[in-house]
């Protein structure tokens, strides 16, 4: 188990959902729904509801939008999501998955195909670059949540697969099969995570600078200003003064 890592493999959002707020309510209330509807209304036996809450606890999401959101789950009028999955390749040749929670299958591809040609991007046919990722569950923690060998002690009571841990905090990975019964182990011992859910993880990164990063940032926050994406995923890193400069 890896105790320290500065592998950056998760999409670069700094500031993107603070600056829309009320974007990101929706798209976690979706989810809310979403899994609210597959499962029990209750998050202490619907596994995927807890994440969800969790998720939207960590963005300072209101209690009462919240339980909107469950309730909504129950009623006739609640709206038909499907779980979609796009692949593609971005700029410097990162390859970047998207996913989706739609109504209409047709709009969202639409715009998905737009999105990655305006930027530079190709959207690819399904398998094309899932086959260099690992499928596996992700849980996060802030760096308020202890030093690096805290957390590491604390995933390997809990049954994690590996940590990663920098100044932005702490990545625990899991077998998709243990997600939430690791996640409930760590509670005790680490508090609330802002996070527990399905990840991609790439199994070998692309170091991107200069103008490859400034056009990748691009697709990536316009990925995620679409309505119907829930997450995008991709391979690539980008060194810290990179980051600097795009910030």
């Amino acid at each position: 188990m890896a105790g320290h890592s500065k592998f950056k493999n998760i999409m670069y959002r700094k500031g993107a959902q603070d600056k829309k707020r009320s974007a990101l309510f929706s798209k976690l209330s979706r989810e809310i729904t979403v899994a609210a509807k597959m499962g029990l209304p209750d998050p202490d036996a619907n596994a995927r509801l807890r994440a969800a809450i969790i998720a939207a606890r960590a963005q300072s999401m209101p209690k009462d939008n919240i339980q909107r959101a469950i309730d909504k789950a129950a009623g006739s009028d609640a709206e038909n999501y499907e779980e979609i999955r796009y692949e593609g390749f971005g700029p410097g040749g990162v390859a970047v998955i998207v996913e989706a929670l739609s109504d209409n299958r047709n709009r969202t591809a639409t715009n998905v195909r737009t999105i990655f040609s305006k930027n530079g991007g190709n959207l690819g046919a399904s398998g094309s670059v899932s086959h260099g990722f690992e499928r596996l569950g992700l849980i996060e923690y802030p760096p308020s949540a202890g030093d690096s060998e805290k957390v590491l002690e604390a995933a390997i009571e809990a049954g994690a697969e590996d940590v990663e841990s920098d100044d932005d905090g702490h990545r625990i990975w899991t077998t998709i099969e243990n997600l939430h019964e690791v996640a409930r182990l760590l509670e005790p011992l680490l508090g609330e995570s802002t996070g527990a859910k399905l990840a991609w993880k790439p199994s070998t990164a692309v170091e991107v600078r200069g103008d490859d990063a400034q056009q990748l940032m691009k697709l990536i926050d316009a990925l995620d200003e679409d309505d119907d994406v829930q997450s995008v995923w991709g391979n690539y890193e980008v060194p810290d003064e990179e980051l600097a400069n795009l910030a």
